[in-house]
């Protein structure tokens, strides 16, 4: 599998559409973690599979659970299973479901582990990144999976892979 996960554009439509625009075509599927700020119908959001942040509004889902390739995919904003105390809850809803990659947002910062299996994946934010990563001046991540590795690549707005690759057993 090979997928995209992005979040936390917050209203930014530009910069979904130069991502598409770029790195569509090199992907299986795309993931937006929340926070768009958009209305579902915008033409921005075509192609990606986005979940509720918790400045959206209805009627995007809560969790967006699906197969991708040889992966099992959750995907949710991440305020909902309170990742800005601890992954646990993501975790257990991930496991609950059979995932294996577990993608949120609503940190806005980059993050990236393996437990228990399942890669928990932050992107970070493309419009408002926060944290150690902020001067990157916003991120989002492709995951390619193998199946003794997850190799995340982040990406930069004027999508260039920032050099913090990682290659997580799993």
């Amino acid at each position: 599998m090979k997928a995209l996960f992005i979040s936390d554009n917050h209203g930014d439509a530009a910069i979904l559409e130069r991502v598409k625009e770029g790195l569509a075509d090199q992907v299986d599927a795309m993931f937006h973690c929340g926070d768009s700020n958009l209305s579902p119908d915008d033409p921005a959001l075509a192609g990606f599979q986005v979940v509720v942040g918790n400045t959206d509004w209805d009627p995007f889902p809560r969790v967006v659970d699906q197969v991708v390739g040889d992966e099992h995919v959750f995907v949710t904003h991440g305020h909902l299973y309170g990742v800005n105390q601890s992954l646990l809850n993501l975790k257990l809803a991930a496991k609950e479901a059979g995932a294996t990659v577990a993608a949120y947002g609503h940190t806005h910062q980059l993050a990236c582990q393996v437990v228990d299996g399942i890669l928990l994946l932050n992107p970070g934010s493309i419009s408002q990144p926060r944290g150690e990563y902020d001067y990157l001046g916003g991120t989002f991540a492709m995951v390619e999976t193998t199946p003794e590795h997850f190799i995340v690549r982040y990406f930069n707005r004027d999508l260039v892979n920032v050099g913090l690759d990682k290659r997580l057993k799993r």
